[in-house]
């Protein structure tokens, strides 16, 4: 699969989600982030998009905002998570 259609795949899983919080919040970060991710992390962005909506949900709203140091979701995502929160708080306080 070409990069290009690697890239339009994964906007498309981002903006239809399963609940539309998560449209909300990883369509709009997938539409500005997306073509700056080298492979891994796009491998890693790719398995994040199998990840239970609720779950992640809960992972980056957890983030915006936190004061706490242990932020819930997977290891291997945290960093990924931490980028997804603060644009979207980068976008509710607009």
């Amino acid at each position: 699969m070409t990069d290009e259609n690697r890239l339009k795949r994964l906007r498309m899983r981002s903006w239809r989600r399963g609940i539309k919080e998560m449209d909300l919040i990883l369509g709009p970060f997938a539409d500005k982030a997306l073509e700056g991710f080298d492979a891994p992390a796009l491998d890693v962005f790719e398995a994040l998009l199998a990840e239970n909506d609720h779950d992640l949900y809960q992972w980056v709203t957890s983030r915006i905002g936190r004061t706490s140091a242990q932020p819930a979701g997977p290891r291997g995502y945290a960093a990924l998570l931490d980028r997804i929160a603060s644009h979207a708080a980068g976008r509710i306080a607009g």
